[in-house]
């Protein structure tokens, strides 16, 4: 007995010392260490120097390394259930949205021969088993009947109407769920899905490897300091995690810079980016690369000095509107710079720039129109129905947000150069009021998404992390509001998601995605707003992230926090690495630059608490070392070079070497947070009208039905159909209501009136026709508008009746692809004499000019007999391209309201 416990005794004796060695080689993981949690979630932990996610741990071995062993579970959870469509031209346009073809993957190797258009197969049960890594798969396709109709008719009838012609047939392609299929139609030919036909016998096909694996992404790996960063700001604080991840940004932000001196967008994305080098200067590089930020800034400026759109939707602006943000950036670069010749030359630039959105983008409610500010995919936002055009029509709040900033800073700039401000004041507080007025949702205590629909616009309810953010940032949200923002907004386990609730059947980036830049400005105006609660949980959502994959991806998804499973992602983001940098510069150090200074409001959450210092700050001719001490948002005693000073400034003329020490009051600002599971709405119904009725088919999970005219809320029902009065025409929309009480996008718009109410009239009756070889347009022709050609082109309209109208106009434009490029067509409205407002035609496909479409429209005056309706290119109808500003005219066309 003695001999068993002495063996017993030294074995015990054995696994102490064992254990001692653990911790004392894993230091993060003593019961000292573990204790110190800075955030803790059933998702994940962050400790002082590590963050735990599960099996995944990344550990801080020194300020200038991190090792982690994250693994995702991609491969791990791939099913051989598989969802997908076909696509003529990269176009959705074989089934109607929320219809797809579903198989099984079997071991086979290849699909059934599955006809183009034809009634997809009911939704398999989900098998148990995962598929294979680099599983070889086959799809087959048939495409007779469309060739058919090509050969019969000269064009194919898709689902809805639509036409493709057979001169503009390029190619078909699959989209789908499952990696490498996706959903992005518009790059589709980039990710290799275009099938084939190589014997001609109609039956294209296509192999692809599903379920992709590189073991590479699956090994543990360190991220060690391999760049010399000692020219730039060093921190120091009692959290290691948040010191490490400090010095990582700086090293991603020096190996951004590009040999010609402009900021590289991320490892995968070269060139600069309107908005994306725009909200990383205001985030960051104001301050820490001042210099390369300017030459990045004026790259993207035109020859007659307006600020580039980037490319976009249907060929940007004005279709993409948020080129403002570029304003942000410039302002922020004065006031760390205190440049004036770099605060003329953008004054005039952002001048001009205004005066043509003023005439292009302003709607009648006083908003300004365009595409959501970096959420520029059009179905990840959207509802599928929504075209470019009705992208254009559409009123987000953080586009809007930005809008009024820009106006902001150009009366602060006219200020400063002593020119008069009044006119862009007057303009900014009528957007500000407009954003209140239109897109405050009282009963949730924050903002509207946007404002959408056709002839009339109604909210979505949906969150917009950015815009939100924005909102409180520059005070378009007073104090009261900025509180409720912060504390009832939705935020999910792994961070604030872009949007919420997410849109179903649309795969990670935006929808159902967390981006760390975003994420970034929700910390700001969480600071800002006093909420200690959100803002921990939000440092949390950035430092997990960073550390577990060793870089600052461009987004992740929201249900289970991994780079991988988003439609497009990349390492080494500029917006990411900028918002890392940020928390520590604008949020525990509360730098705020202002004309003449720096004025310091730190906010520090209890658990990140202790002593910090921020050395080698250069502010013009001075170097700052920034001390501070204690937890909290406000501060009980400042002093500049050891005199205690009566607020927290720091003069931008004063010179050579400072010292700043900060002691905070160690108060709590613990604030609401609104913690919510990841959910998804129900899919928007798809309605058909005819005799009077509409109708839809039953929408999953959803209990009831919402249905709108002219915007408005007029019934609920539990059935599939609506009889519309033939007393009440307008147009009329249907939302689906889920048990869970959420709500989906709203139908597309169906405007029921009789024939008799519309009236047409053929440019080519006015106009010299055009000789070119299209199809598929109305009436005996068309003309063409350029600026070469017919840049102004009249049509008349005879009406019984005077009164109100709604006007809009058919055409097709085919300089560009749907989804990018710079040449959207646009015009101005002209009836009876009297402008109107801008007519904007969005690229419809590369060389496709026998697809037509509507323009945009407005509800006008007319009177009873012949009334001139004119479309004019005016100087502010320049778009991106420049040089081509094209379309092809069928006929305007007048509706009764």
């Amino acid at each position: 007995m003695q001999i068993l416990y002495f063996a017993g005794a030294m074995k015990l004796i054995q696994l102490l010392i064992f254990a001692g060695l653990l911790l004392f080689i894993m230091p993060a993981c003593n019961p000292e260490n573990r204790n110190e949690a800075l955030y803790t979630s059933k998702a994940f932990t962050i400790y002082k120097d590590q963050v735990v996610q599960g099996d995944n741990v990344a550990t801080v071995l020194s300020p200038t390394s991190i090792r982690s062993n994250y693994k995702s579970k991609e491969s791990e959870t791939y099913s051989r259930r598989i969802q997908f469509k076909f696509s003529i031209n990269k176009k959705d346009n074989e089934f109607p949205p929320g219809k797809n073809h579903w198989l099984v993957v079997g071991e086979d190797h290849r699909s059934p021969v599955i006809v183009f258009g034809e009634k997809p197969e009911d939704q398999p049960e989900e098998p148990e088993e995962r598929l294979p890594v680099n599983y070889e798969y086959t799809f087959r396709l048939d495409m007779r009947p469309v060739l058919q109709q090509f050969e019969e008719k000269g064009f194919y009838e898709a689902y809805d109407g639509s036409r493709v012609a057979e001169a503009d047939f390029k190619d078909v392609f699959i989209a789908g769920a499952s990696e490498p299929l996706t959903w992005d139609f518009s790059n589709l030919d980039l990710n290799g899905l275009a099938l084939k036909d190589p014997d001609g016998d109609g039956i294209y096909e296509l192999t692809v490897k599903l379920n992709p694996y590189d073991p590479e992404d699956y090994k543990e790996k360190t991220w060690e300091l391999s760049t010399d960063i000692s020219e730039k700001p060093s921190y120091s604080s009692d959290q290691p995690l948040v010191d490490a991840l400090f010095n990582l940004s700086l090293e991603e932000a020096i190996m951004n810079i590009e040999p010609d001196s402009t900021l590289r967008t991320g490892a995968k994305w070269g060139g600069v980016w309107t908005r994306d080098v725009s909200y990383s200067i205001l985030l960051a590089f104001a301050y820490h690369e001042p210099e390369v930020a300017k030459i990045s800034l004026m790259r993207k400026v035109t020859p007659e000095n307006r600020i580039i759109q980037d490319t976009g939707s249907g060929g940007a602006y004005p279709v993409s509107s948020d080129r403002t943000t570029w304003a942000l950036a410039a302002w922020e670069i004065y006031k760390t710079t205190g440049d004036t010749a770099w605060l003329k030359a953008t004054y005039e630039i952002l001048e001009n720039t205004l005066n043509d959105d003023l005439e292009n983008l302003q709607s009648p409610t006083g908003l300004y129109r365009g595409e959501s500010s970096f959420l520029d995919w059009r179905e990840q936002t959207y509802p599928k129905w929504m075209d470019n055009r009705d992208i254009y029509v559409s009123e987000n709040l953080g586009t809007n947000v930005v809008h009024f900033q820009a106006h902001v800073i150009l009366s602060k700039m006219a200020k400063a150069l002593g020119k008069p401000s009044g006119l862009w004041e007057t303009r900014a507080s009528a957007i500000k009021a407009a954003i209140n007025e239109q897109l405050w949702m009282e009963e949730k205590g924050y903002y509207a998404q946007f404002l959408y629909g056709r002839q009339s616009l109604s909210q979505s309810p949906r969150f917009e992390a950015l815009g939100e953010a924005l909102a409180i940032i520059f005070d378009v949200a007073d104090e009261e509001k900025a509180q409720s923002i912060i504390g009832k907004s939705p935020v999910t386990p792994f961070g604030t998601t872009c949007i919420y609730p997410q849109i179903p059947g649309i795969p990670p980036y935006h929808n159902n995605g967390i981006w760390p830049f975003v994420q970034s400005y929700w910390n700001w105006s969480a600071a800002k707003a006093g909420n200690e609660t959100v803002l921990e949980h939000g440092l949390a959502a950035i430092y997990r992230a960073a550390a577990l994959f060793l870089t600052n991806y461009e987004n992740f998804v929201a249900d289970n926090g991994d780079f991988m499973g988003t439609e497009i992602n990349s390492h080494r983001m500029l917006w990411s690495m900028a918002g890392n940098l940020a928390m520590v510069h604008r949020i525990f150090m509360g730098i705020n630059f202002e004309e003449e200074g720096i004025r310091f409001a730190p906010v520090i959450p209890k658990s990140y608490g202790g002593s910090r210092k921020l050395s080698n700050f250069q502010y013009r001719e001075a170097i700052l070392e920034i001390k501070i001490s204690g937890h909290g948002n406000v501060i009980s005693a400042f002093t500049l070079d050891g005199e205690t000073k009566d607020e927290p400034y720091f003069p931008a003329d004063l010179r050579g070497a400072h010292t700043i020490e900060i002691q905070m009051a160690n108060n709590n600002f613990a604030g609401d947070i609104n913690a919510v599971q990841n959910k998804f709405t129900p899919a928007n119904p798809v309605t058909t009208y005819a005799d009077g009725v509409l109708s839809w088919d039953p929408i999953d999970n959803a209990d009831a039905y919402t249905i709108f005219r002219n915007g408005e809320q007029i019934e609920t029902l539990a059935n599939t159909n609506f009889q519309i009065d033939n007393s009440e025409p307008g147009e009329y929309q249907v939302r689906a209501i889920g048990s869970d009480g959420l709500t989906s996008f709203l139908s597309t718009p169906v405007v029921a009136i009789s024939n008799d109410n519309i009236t047409y009239a053929h440019f080519e009756d006015f106009n010299q026709a055009s000789n070119l070889p299209y199809t598929n347009f109305r009436g005996k022709g068309f003309v063409e508008t350029s600026l070469e050609k017919n840049p102004n082109t009249q049509v008349q309209v005879a009406v019984k009746a005077a009164g109100k109208y709604w006007i809009d106009f058919r055409y097709a434009n085919g300089t560009g692809p749907w989804n990018t490029d710079n040449n959207c067509g646009i015009r101005t409205l002209y009836v009876n004499g009297r402008k109107i407002g801008s007519i904007v035609m969005p690229q419809r496909g590369t060389d496709e000019w026998s697809d037509w479409g509507d323009t945009n429209g407005y509800p006008v005056e007319l009177e009873a007999g012949v009334n001139q309706i004119e479309l004019r290119y005016e100087a502010w109808n320049v778009n991106m391209d420049g040089a081509i500003n094209k379309a092809m005219l069928d006929y305007a066309r007048c509706i009764k309201l």
